[in-house]
């Protein structure tokens, strides 16, 4: 389960890479224009958008991520596959479609459904797409229906398996964010406890979604909290207004990027210069914009353990700075553009104590991060088991022994490297491109036992192979690399 867990982390870190770059940008844009979003300045709504376009799409970048990253192949078939299973679950779950299919006005929808485009169902996506790659990647069909085999099925087999996961969540969505909605309003009137248990379970439901529902009780107006939008407003109790976001400065300005700092320590040595790009980016990105996804995810699941003593820490931080009555807001995250901006709202109070409980946070981060890897050997970004890659490179490399051979002698039949400029395949037949067809032995591709041989032009021909020519096209393939 732990290796499973780690090839899921390490699945992740193509698409998390491109999280800091659109995290700065939509934080620039938004500091220039934060009041109107935009809408007042040019330069800002360019940048916000460009920022948007990406941070907005992260659930379908981990499903096409996750789907590239375990399937046994690096092949896009599987990053296709990815894309398609979201789409298949997030437009039969849309509000719309819900509506549909319970015969009601959109307006009657369980607010749960408003929810279903989110980082758990990207997740869920890609690891059904890849499981069905795995299995389905190299099956061979009828051949009437030859032309689906092998990779052409994945896409299809995925989309019928999301039906049945859609069906599965029509029920079982709804009833889950209800629960942590009531869970949310059970501990409303528990004051500083109350912050502290909502910011243990706010990270703890990141890597599901789910954190929305909670985040929609005390945040948004959903029981009258409205801690948002209050405290720009100014209203409420001096002190109180703002408890449900204070405690999140100290640890996405602080606390993350100590946490980055220290997975970097820790890196292997050959690795050290590779992790420092990455950790730097996402440590500034959480500490400028407070957009902590870049950090959370090159680790959420590489060790699960340091994520729960980050939802902990959190939790802590959260009940302190409700516990003394330090306050501060954001309309964004809670990065320092955020923290400046509320340094001004009258209902703030002492925020400067927030950035002194950051460095302590910071420092605890740093050195707790650090003692659980090195103590527990937790396979952080830049700690991967070398023999483990070496492995998964040798079962994705590995296929039939049969097609191997085949694809072998027919390769050398037509010239080899030196007169093969490139090769294609249709639904039985490979396509190939020559330097000088007399370099073509025609006679050896015969001899492996393919149905035929076709000259269509003065360096084109086509090897007649059938209905496996997929498999065949793939090992080639493997050769001229």
């Amino acid at each position: 389960m732990m290796k499973y867990l780690q090839k899921l982390g390490r699945s992740l870190m193509l698409p998390v890479a491109v999280l800091p770059a659109a995290a700065i940008l939509m934080g620039i844009g938004y500091w220039i224009d934060h009041d109107g979003w935009g809408s007042g300045n040019v330069f800002a709504a360019f940048l916000l958008t460009a920022g948007a376009s990406i941070i907005d799409h992260i659930p379908i970048l981990f499903a096409v991520g996750v789907a590239l990253g375990m399937a046994k192949e690096k092949d896009g078939s599987a990053a296709l596959s990815g894309l398609i299973a979201f789409l298949v679950v997030t437009t039969m779950l849309s509000t719309n479609s819900v509506a549909l299919l319970q015969s009601v006005d959109p307006a009657n929808v369980n607010a749960a459904f408003e929810r279903i485009d989110n980082v758990f169902i990207g997740i869920i996506s890609g690891i059904i797409a890849a499981i069905m790659f795995n299995r389905f990647s190299q099956v061979k069909l009828p051949d009437f229906l030859a032309f689906f085999s092998g990779k052409r099925f994945v896409p299809i087999i995925t989309a019928v398996s999301m039906l049945v996961v859609s069906a599965v969540l029509f029920f079982i969505w709804p009833i889950v964010y209800g629960g942590l909605v009531s869970f949310g309003e059970s501990i409303s009137s528990l004051g500083a406890v109350g912050a502290g248990l909502y910011g243990f379970f706010n990270r703890l439901l990141i890597p599901t979604g789910l954190h929305h529902a909670l985040n929609a009780v005390f945040w948004f107006d959903t029981i009258g909290i409205n801690d948002i939008g209050n405290f720009w407003a100014s209203k409420g109790v001096k002190g109180v207004t703002g408890m449900y976001q204070a405690g999140f400065f100290p640890i996405m300005m602080f606390g993350l990027p100590a946490a980055a700092l220290a997975m970097y320590h820790t890196a292997k040595t050959n690795r050290k210069k590779q992790i420092a790009a990455l950790m730097l980016a996402a440590g500034f990105a959480s500490f400028f914009t407070g957009v902590t996804e870049p950090i959370e995810f090159v680790f959420m699941f590489l060790a699960p353990v340091l994520y729960v003593v980050h939802a902990v820490l959190t939790g802590l931080s959260l009940f302190i700075a409700a516990s003394f009555h330090w306050t501060a807001g954001f309309g964004f995250s809670a990065g320092f553009i955020d923290y400046f901006l509320s340094l001004s709202i009258p209902i703030a109070n002492l925020p400067l104590m927030l950035l002194l409980q950051g460095l302590v946070f910071g420092a605890i981060y740093y050195f707790l991060f650090r003692y659980l890897i090195v103590k527990f050997d937790l396979k952080t970004p830049g700690r991967e088991d070398e023999s483990e890659e070496e492995n998964e490179e040798t079962v994705q490399q590995s296929t039939s022994y049969k097609f191997s051979i085949l694809a072998t002698n027919i390769y050398e039949g037509l010239g080899g490297d030196a007169n093969v400029v490139s090769v294609d395949y249709c639904a039985t037949r490979l396509r190939v491109e020559v330097v000088n067809m007399d370099n073509v032995n025609q006679q050896k591709i015969k001899a492996t036992g393919v149905p035929g041989v076709n000259v269509v032009g003065p360096q084109s021909i086509q090897v007649i192979v059938g209905t496996s020519v997929q498999f065949v096209a793939v090992e080639i393939e493997k050769i001229r690399k």
